[in-house]
Formats: C-alpha cells, structure tokens, sequence
C-alpha cells in the first residue's frame, strides 16, 4: 500500500537528552499511526549508536523495542546522522525497518520522497568537515568494531561531543541552515523526480515550496521542544508534540 501521510521525526540526541524527552518519544510513538500511514526517523535519533555484531547500546533498547512493534504495523524507514549512521545490518534484518546510513528516497502518494539527514553538507568550520569525512570512512567504523563495546561507549561518553560542531551561537547556526537549504534548491532543481527534500541536523526547522509543487523540509529537533512533521501530497505541516 503506497504511503499517503508520511510521519517525520528525528534529532533527538537519545543518551543524552533529558529523560522526559524519551518518554515524550515513547508515547509519541505509540501515536504515530493515528498520525500517519508511513514514519521516517530522519537521523540523530541517538547521541551515540553503533551495531556491532552481537551488542547494542543499553540505552536505547525501550526506543528500539517500540520501534520494532511499529514497524509490525506500518512501514518504518530510517536514516543514519552523525551521531547514529553505524546501524549496519541490525535495523533491516532484526525489525524490518528500512535503513540507510546516508540517504532513503520514498515513495508518498504520487511524489517521491528524498530524505538526508545533513551532515556534512552545511558545517560551519573545517574541523567539523574532517570530522564527517573521518566518522564517514569504512576503516573507522571497522576499527571501532574491534573494540570491546564497554570500552567503546565509553569512549564516546567522554569525546562523542565531536561527532558535530556543537556551537549555539545563533549566526552560525543561521548560516548553517542558510548552506542547508542553497543544498536543497540545488538538489532540488537537479532531481525533478523529487516532489519532497528532507533534511534535519540544523535544529532549524523549514517549509519552504521552493519549486511549484517542490518542497524543503526540516521538522526540526525533537530534542528541542519535540517537533515533527507530517507530510502527504498537498499539505506538509510542521508540528509540536503535546503529549
């Protein structure tokens, strides 16, 4: 069945947000079908997650729990963040919820659905370019592999803060968001199959028709204030969890 209202939620720095932000999660959850017909977690859902073969992080296991009944429900796709892209095979094959470590595209209603998640594309300093180019490499993933999970979560206990240029300072994050969305025009304007663009990393949300009937969207952080989006072939909404 074609997806006809697509969920989209992500940024929510699971591990190291407050826990009242994951309990908000937990029960948004438990709403999304009342919401829509498809969910798209759009990355960074946690502050740090790494799949090794047979270990995942204690943290998350009430997220991914509720996730995987979902997914028994309706289709449930995801993308990778910076803090999050190394689910390698265990979303797929262990909950059947489609995932990418960079980018998803997805069919809604008539349209066609490109969903990145944006790291790398609109960092504000060179340090935090490096930063994605190293997190990105296949060699890095594999040398964390060989660390004992214990130790490697503690690792990124104490440095994973450099995942991303953690800056609060609000010009550059509105450069940020300003590189963001040049990205989305270009990407935009060179991909006419795509009637829906969306990113998150930022924190900033957007909904802008930047072609007819094209749209960007950033739902923004669930982190910050819980938002999410709602999205179907006319109408794309910006939203605010209530509980």
């Amino acid at each position: 069945m074609p997806t006809e209202r697509l969920v989209i939620v992500g940024d929510a720095h699971l591990g190291a947000a407050p826990r009242d932000v994951e309990e908000a999660l937990l029960a948004f959850l438990d709403e999304v079908p009342s919401l829509g017909d498809s969910l798209l977690v759009n990355g960074d859902l946690f502050d740090f997650w790494f799949a090794y073969r047979r270990a995942i992080p204690r943290a998350g296991v009430r997220i991914v729990s509720r996730l995987g009944e979902l997914a028994r429900r309706m289709p449930v796709a995801m993308t990778g963040g910076n803090h999050d892209r190394w689910g390698d095979s265990f979303w797929d094959h262990e909950l059947n919820i489609r995932f990418s470590a960079d980018q998803l595209s997805l069919p809604l209603g008539r349209g066609r659905v490109l969903a990145v998640h944006g790291d790398g594309l609109a960092e504000a300093h060179w340090r935090g370019r490096l930063m994605h180019r190293i997190a990105r490499h296949p060699a890095t993933a594999l040398g964390f592999r060989l660390i004992h999970p214990d130790l490697g979560f503690w690792l990124m206990d104490r440095f994973g803060a450099r995942l991303a240029d953690s800056t609060r300072d609000a010009a550059v994050l509105d450069a940020a968001a300003a590189r963001q969305r040049a990205w989305a025009r270009d990407r935009l304007r060179d991909s006419p199959d795509i009637s829906l663009l969306v990113m998150g990393h930022t924190h900033r949300t957007a909904n802008e028709e930047l072609f007819p009937g094209r749209r960007y969207l950033n739902a923004g952080a669930w982190l910050d204030g819980l938002r999410y989006a709602v999205a179907s072939d006319s109408l794309v909404e910006l939203r605010q969890y209530r509980g």
